[in-house]
């Protein structure tokens, strides 16, 4: 299991009382994977840099989206380091990657998605009641996409 991962989980699972005064990117692996090939098959992508993230979260931010989809868990409400504003995100800009096409799923959409997932595969319990979001629309036909999908 990745790092990205093992973090909602134990915040899901109890394993943290509190979170860390910290921020990071955030990006749904079925985004980077089509990032890499938008800007691959893109004639005029070379040279330039593109981040591929969707955004920035602190984790007190991820403990409440996590909450309010999933309510019945154990999610931490307070921050390790009472002391200290909350550390700032990145700043980055993924427009360059918008401008080639790309569309970013939201961050509580892939994070809905990898509660269920790691549900599904017996690391946390099953909700008997949670949120149903929307999905965001399936990609062309033609994408080769869904070759580079990986579940947690």
């Amino acid at each position: 299991m990745n790092i990205s991962t093992l973090h909602i989980l134990k915040y899901l699972t109890g394993g943290a009382r509190t979170y860390v005064n910290e921020s990071q990117a955030y990006v749904h692996v079925r985004d980077a994977a089509e990032a890499h090939i938008t800007v691959l098959l893109a004639p005029n992508a070379g040279g330039r840099r593109y981040v591929c993230a969707e955004r920035t979260l602190h984790r007190g931010e991820l403990c409440r989206i996590l909450a309010g989809l999933f309510p019945e868990y154990p999610i931490p409400t307070r921050c390790k380091d009472e002391v200290n504003p909350p550390k700032k995100g990145y700043k980055f800009t993924n427009q360059p990657l918008k401008d080639l096409g790309m569309k970013f799923t939201p961050v509580h959409e892939y994070l809905h998605e990898a509660v269920k997932s790691l549900q599904d595969k017996g690391f946390v319990r099953k909700a008997s009641d949670t949120k149903v979001l929307a999905c965001r629309s399936a990609p062309p036909q033609n994408s080769v996409v869904p070759m580079f999908m990986s579940k947690l």
